[in-house]
């Protein structure tokens, strides 16, 4: 299996484990990701704004390129993969936007949200399979108590992600069985860690994101896994908690051996 890559900004910086580990993960399970070789920053917050045009254009360019590519594009970062996806769905959803973005971009064959856009999480399970991945496991997580750490950004808009359930998601657990572990269910794994308001309201941040942690604690945890860049960064930061926040991919690439 083949599919394009959009790492965007943090993973070539902060975020680097995510995108290193998810490549490492991919290729011991036979999938490939292909880097778009021109790709630019997605704008990491969608433009609620619906006269706002150009935040979107870079977005445009990633879903034309794998679309011309003839593939589906993957993403691994949480921010990057609300944006992608939110301006697909208004490329094919919303003919005004659409109409617009062609005529800036004068693309020979207009776009009009034809690529399909699958977060990293979606492969493993959609594509590859968690029986797959379990049969590949060379290191048991046996013993270890995981938290998934949804956010927000995976989860909503549901009607646009329709990634899973925003009330009960249950595709990082279904991961973590496969690698072995026992995943923890707790109230706080889908709530906003309040990475977003960190630069103007660091108290209300730091409050929330010790709420996350404090609940992950009290179930049980002893690793907080997430996808979030910026959610791992706050919740290690603020939790104010011992336990460890690392990207799920790292947690994969560990199961497999190719850590």
């Amino acid at each position: 299996m083949k599919f394009s890559y959009y790492p965007g900004c943090t993973l070539k910086t902060k975020g680097k484990d995510l995108d290193r580990y998810g490549r490492l993960a991919a290729k011991a399970l036979g999938f490939t990701l292909e880097e778009l070789p021109d790709w630019q920053c997605c704008g990491a917050v969608y433009p609620m704004a619906k006269d706002e045009i150009a935040t979107k254009l870079s977005a445009v360019r990633a879903l034309v390129a794998t679309r011309d590519e003839g593939q589906e594009l993957v993403t691994l970062c949480s921010a990057c993969h609300n944006v992608i996806k939110q301006v697909n769905n208004d490329m094919a959803a919303d003919a005004d936007i659409a109409l617009r973005v062609n005529n800036y971009l004068g693309l020979e064959t207009p776009y009009n949200g034809e690529t399909s856009v699958l977060h990293y999480l979606e492969v493993l399970r959609d594509r590859v399979g968690f029986d797959k991945i379990k049969a590949a496991v060379k290191n048991p997580l046996t013993g270890r108590r995981i938290a998934a750490y949804y956010g927000c950004l995976l989860l909503r808009p549901r009607k646009v992600m329709q990634f899973d359930d925003p009330e009960n998601p249950t595709i990082l657990e279904g991961l973590i069985r496969a690698l072995g572990a026992e995943p923890v269910i707790w109230g706080m794994r889908n709530e906003c860690c309040g990475g977003y308001v960190a630069a103007e309201d660091k108290e209300q941040s730091q409050k929330r994101s010790n709420i996350v942690m404090q609940d992950a604690k009290k179930n049980g945890a002893d690793t907080v896994i997430t996808a979030c860049p910026l959610c791992l960064y706050n919740l290690a930061k603020n939790g104010g908690t011992e336990l460890p926040v690392v990207y799920f991919t790292e947690l994969l690439a560990e199961a497999l051996g190719v850590k």
